[in-house]
């Protein structure tokens, strides 16, 4: 009997918990049904993907979409589309818009804000604040809410929980792993004086690398004390890596693609304003240092911390520009090209993009390319020559920091449930993102 499928592909490398193999996939109903040799099999659609490599697919679990408050740098559709573009089948929303994503209310705007207009699958982190400490055990098992997000230092926005009691409090109450934004605040106080205006290669200086070293330190001892699971963001420092790599029974970690590739002070000397975000971009010693957590496996995720403000917001002069920059995009092709340099196995890099996300945040059917799991595909070209430019940025801000930048390695389709949403670069059909799953919130099935 000849076996018939909703959607197959063929022809293509899988890499999955298997390595990688020349395998089919089989779909049905938006799951995976079976991987294998399948080439006697029917389907509704198939796509041929000779010469391609079949990727889990990716989850991008650190963006800002500037929706509700900031619309005119960011939206939820226009933040979606340039993550399926990026080959990025599902996001993670932060907390920072206006008003803040602190309430229960909040979270349903959003949640109703993304139903028919996000073109990738979505979660929400609620933020936490000394007023909402004692509601987050509620506010995290919420559908849709990715977790508990702490800035404890400041950054775009009102969100702050800068002091040891306050942190102590919100890891107190639920039990979820809680994303920390990890700079001190009062170092980066007392630092602010070293801004020099117009000067951009002084915010390494004005948020120094001793802000996220102590923060860190902190925030790992009262983790112990609270016995609560955490994830650093965007780790900027060497000095943090060995810390991190003491505590891996509490806490994971998040480097991004411009901490990877980006270094001081090149980067404000070229990019200016463009360059700038929190924690900041630091000089080649610390890049090393990343790497070598990516390498050692102390690093858990890459998450692209897409923060994108407008170009005239980013040509104020240091330090009237704000922090941030779009990186939902480019995030896969920047670490495809990381591989193809020799930098990273391809392996690995799935391991931060796909299964890493799915270990650390607990979803419930995603990040996996196994039978079961929701047909989620990243399809990449490794040897595809690509020049990134701001023209082809689907984000409302239309810029991108890696604005001529080559690369080796393209994503060439975003499949999602079993649905082709891009393919070449080319956008199908109307936004049907739904809820990303988590496994400490599933509900009871209906009845």
């Amino acid at each position: 009997m000849v076996k018939t499928f909703d959607l197959l592909l063929k022809n293509g490398i899988v890499v999955n918990h298997d390595g990688a193999g020349p395998r089919d996939v089989g779909v049905t109903a938006g799951r995976i049904v079976e991987i294998g040799a399948l080439s006697s099999a029917d389907a509704g659609e198939v796509v041929d993907c000779a010469g391609l490599h079949v990727l889990p697919g990716v989850i991008d679990s650190q963006v800002h979409f500037r929706e509700p408050g900031a619309t005119h740098k960011e939206d939820l559709e226009t933040g979606s589309r340039a993550a399926v573009l990026g080959g990025v089948v599902a996001v993670f929303e932060m907390p920072n818009t206006s008003p803040l994503t602190t309430t229960a209310e909040a979270i349903g705007d959003k949640l109703a804000r993304a139903r028919g207009r996000m073109f990738c699958d979505h979660a929400f982190y609620v933020g936490a604040t000394h007023e909402n400490a004692r509601a987050l055990a509620e506010l995290e098992l919420l559908p849709g809410v990715s977790g508990v997000k702490i800035f404890m230092g400041a950054s775009t926005g009102d969100l702050l929980v800068p002091d040891d009691e306050g942190v102590r409090e919100v890891l107190r109450h639920g039990r979820r792993r809680v994303a920390i934004h990890s700079e001190d605040e009062s170092i980066l106080r007392e630092a602010k004086a070293r801004a020099r205006a117009g000067d951009w290669t002084s915010h390494p200086d004005a948020r120094p690398p001793e802000a996220a070293v102590a923060s860190t330190k902190r925030l790992l001892r009262l983790a112990r004390e609270t016995g609560r699971r955490i994830h650093v963001l965007h780790v900027s420092t060497a000095e943090e890596i060995p810390l991190l790599a003491a505590a891996k029974d509490i806490a994971t970690a998040e480097a991004t693609p411009q901490h990877l590739t980006l270094a001081a002070p090149d980067c404000y000397e070229r990019l200016q304003g463009f360059a700038q975000m929190n924690p900041p971009v630091r000089d080649g010693v610390h890049r090393a240092g990343l790497w070598r957590g990516v390498a050692q496996g102390v690093i858990d995720v890459i998450g692209s911390d897409h923060a994108p403000h407008t170009r005239a917001e980013k040509e104020k002069p240091y330090p009237a520009s704000p922090s941030g920059m779009p990186g939902v995009q480019t995030l896969l092709p920047l670490m495809l090209d990381h591989v193809a340099q020799g930098r990273l196995t391809l392996a690995r890099l799935v391991d931060l993009v796909c299964h890493g996300p799915q270990r650390v945040f607990g979803i419930a059917g995603k990040g996996r390319l196994a039978v079961g799991y929701d047909a989620d595909f990243t399809i990449v070209d490794l040897k595809a020559r690509h020049t990134i430019a701001h023209a082809e940025q689907a984000t409302k801000c239309g810029w991108t920091p890696f604005d001529g930048v080559t690369v080796t390695g393209w994503p060439v389709g975003t499949i999602i449930r079993g649905r082709r949403v891009m393919w070449e670069g080319e956008i199908l059909g109307a936004p049907a993102g739904a809820p990303v799953r988590f496994q400490e919130t599933l509900g009871p099935a209906p009845a």
